[in-house]
């Protein structure tokens, strides 16, 4: 068993930054815009939570969860800001959408870099102390099997994941602001007749997506390494994948993201694992694991994948 609570675990920390990217995406293209940026909008907000964290640890000024939380809001701030360079060229300007989200893309690990050697005269790499881990949480890590697999080792953005997800799928689904992001996705001229400005759900889409994204950066990074080089690995292509996966659906999306996880779970810990141990492949072969079987299923189940049919359409109001 100490081998599916290890797996588990493991898991758990891939899928819920991968889930959390996904579902900014979801909100981005429900409403009718591609964001090919979430990758760059990663790296940028990742960037900016470990600076705050670095200046917070190196000045004795904020630590433990209080620390993480604003470090968490920094990134979301900063890739809100960032997304409505996105926003504006692909909403206002009627941009192509996969232009402009390569192009940020571009700039982000570049513009992180150069900040980061202008600020710490030529050193590239921003370094800081992983205090967040949580040993255990008093009383319910007692609690048999659960209290293994969510309540020891943790980390609390694994309980602000789940959090996202439930409030996302609500919010999506049940209430005003998120049937007209729908609408504005399905059918932006029917929605801007009934009185909708499709420009503004379109900027809070983006805006959405690239809060979650930017956070998503910052969760990524504190669990697999204590400094941040200006990439995520292609995390963010990853969560496009598990966005089409997931059918543009919250449930879906979280599903895809933990089966994508439990795949580069596999590919980081094959060591641990005595079957994938035993094959004696080649580093890299195993670190193809989640691309791969990214492309498969991708193969097997886009055909079957129904996008908003305004997904990628810049809004023009003469179409009516």
């Amino acid at each position: 068993m100490s081998i599916v609570y290890f797996l588990f675990a493991q898991t758990l920390l891939f899928a819920i930054p991968l889930m959390i990217v996904a579902l900014g995406g979801m909100f981005s293209e429900r409403s009718g815009v591609v964001n090919l940026a979430l990758e760059g909008i990663m790296i940028i907000g990742g960037f900016a939570g470990v600076f705050y964290l670095n200046y917070m640890q190196s000045n004795d000024i904020l630590h433990g969860l209080p620390l993480l939380l604003t470090g968490l809001l920094i990134s979301g701030i900063v890739g809100i800001v960032f997304s409505m360079l996105h926003a504006f060229a692909a909403i206002h300007l009627s941009a192509d959408q996969t232009i402009s989200g390569t192009a940020l893309n571009m700039l982000a690990p570049a513009l992180g870099i150069f900040i980061a050697k202008t600020v710490q005269d030529g050193m590239q790499n921003v370094s800081f102390t992983n205090e967040f881990r949580i040993s255990e949480v008093p009383g319910l890590s007692s609690i048999p099997v659960l209290g293994d697999l969510f309540f020891k080792n943790c980390y609390f953005t694994t309980f602000l994941g789940i959090a996202i997800l439930i409030i996302s799928w609500y919010f999506l689904m049940k209430t005003k602001t998120g049937l007209r992001i729908r609408s504005c996705g399905e059918n932006p001229q029917a929605a801007d007749a009934a009185g909708i400005s499709v420009y503004k759900i379109r900027y809070l889409g983006v805006g959405i997506s690239g809060f979650l994204a930017g956070m998503g950066g910052l969760i990524y990074i504190l669990p697999i390494s204590t400094e941040f080089t200006c990439t995520v690995a292609g995390y963010g292509f990853l969560a496009l994948a598990v966005l089409i996966f997931g059918n543009w659906a919250p449930l879906r999306i979280a599903s895809a993201a933990f089966f994508f996880g439990f795949m580069k779970t596999l590919s980081y810990t094959y060591n641990s694992v005595p079957l994938l141990a035993k094959m004696s492949l080649p580093d890299t072969t195993y670190k193809l694991i989640p691309y791969v079987a990214t492309l498969i299923l991708l193969a097997f189940t886009s055909k079957n994948s129904a996008a908003p049919r305004a997904d990628g359409v810049p809004y023009d109001k003469s179409k009516r």
